[in-house]
């Protein structure tokens, strides 16, 4: 038993001297000249060796990265003439590029020593330690995929969706940009873009143009829908086959309503809009058919002064909501 104390003894006691040593010539080689021109010495030599063959990896590397941007552009706008889909061009393009540029970088650090496998185990803890945080990213990144595959969209489409209206842009994995007529930015998340109401309204080709004349029950309704067909078949735009349609829809408290629906192109339905509410209204003024609108009419009562005990003049004012006479 004592002398398995004496051995321990001992062996703490030359652990502590080694230590001692040790730490006395690192102070001796730390303090010293020729300890540092040593490993100046050694810098040089990496710098002259190993230091330039890295410094013209790295630039090799950016180069690298500067080409696959280039041909994957080159690619893009080869596929778009070719009349590929756009939508499924620029995600594709936009894939291959990231996977492109990560296979460059993963092979400069195989270059300069670094093992590629232990970058990989990282990135698979990262990705699973984002993985668990980031859970409606991952959502996002679902639903951009469902909308890649199912495409109730494309680029250049006009949609409404989640309270939005707008243009498709863009669609990257986890959102979709969409600009407004006023040239507003709505980033839509993918998750609830994928599983909301989507209405698409260039998917087709054509659209209707529906629009209401009131005029008032004085009027000749027969007239007013001969002159509204007559500016509809004026206009180039409107197609002649379904042949545009006029007819009364609704008797309403102060005017009848004419409903008037055409056919145009989807491209041509703001222009379209706006030209029938103009022409309906000057053809209107020109043949003397009343659009009513809503008037106030004031009667003034005046009473005698017959009465002593009111001499004064009263007045009543009676509001009446009418169609124009």
């Amino acid at each position: 038993m004592f002398s398995i104390n004496n051995t321990l003894i001992r062996l703490m006691e030359e652990t502590e001297t080694t230590e001692s040593t040790t730490t006395e010539k690192i102070k001796v080689n730390l303090s010293s000249k020729e300890w540092w021109l040593s490993k100046w010495e050694e810098v040089k030599e990496w710098a002259t060796t190993k230091g330039v063959r890295y410094l013209i990896a790295f630039f090799i590397m950016l180069i690298c990265l500067k080409i696959i941007d280039l041909v994957c552009k080159r690619f893009y706008k080869r596929l778009i003439k070719k009349q590929a889909d756009a939508t499924i061009s620029k995600v594709f393009v936009g894939i291959t590029s990231k996977a492109l540029k990560i296979l460059v970088f993963l092979m400069f650090l195989a270059y300069i020593g670094i093992e590629t496998a232990s970058v990989s185990a990282v990135i698979a803890a990262c990705s699973v330690g984002l993985g668990l945080a980031v859970q409606g990213a991952l959502s996002n990144f679902a639903g951009g995929i469902l909308i890649i595959l199912t495409r109730p969209f494309r680029i250049g489409d006009y949609i409404e969706a989640q309270g939005k209206s707008g243009t498709v842009e863009d669609i990257h994995l986890f959102y979709t940009e969409v600009v407004t007529v006023d040239n507003v930015v709505n980033m839509i998340p993918n998750g609830i873009l994928a599983n909301g109401v989507i209405t698409n309204k260039s998917m087709k080709d054509t659209r209707r143009v529906d629009e209401v004349f009131p005029i008032s029950y004085d009027a000749d309704f027969k007239k007013a829908e001969a002159v509204i067909i007559d500016i509809c078949k004026k206009n180039k735009l409107i197609f002649s086959d379904p042949a545009p349609f006029c007819r009364i829809s609704n008797y309403a408290d102060s005017s009848i309503d004419l409903t008037c629906r055409v056919w145009v192109k989807a491209t041509d339905y703001w222009d379209v809009h706006f030209y029938l509410l103009e022409e309906v209204k000057r053809a209107f003024d020109l043949n003397d058919i009343e659009i009513p609108y809503n008037k106030m009419d004031l009667y003034v009562v005046n009473k005698t002064q017959d009465n002593e005990k009111a001499p004064t003049k009263k007045a009543t004012v009676k509001k009446t909501t009418s169609a124009k006479k």
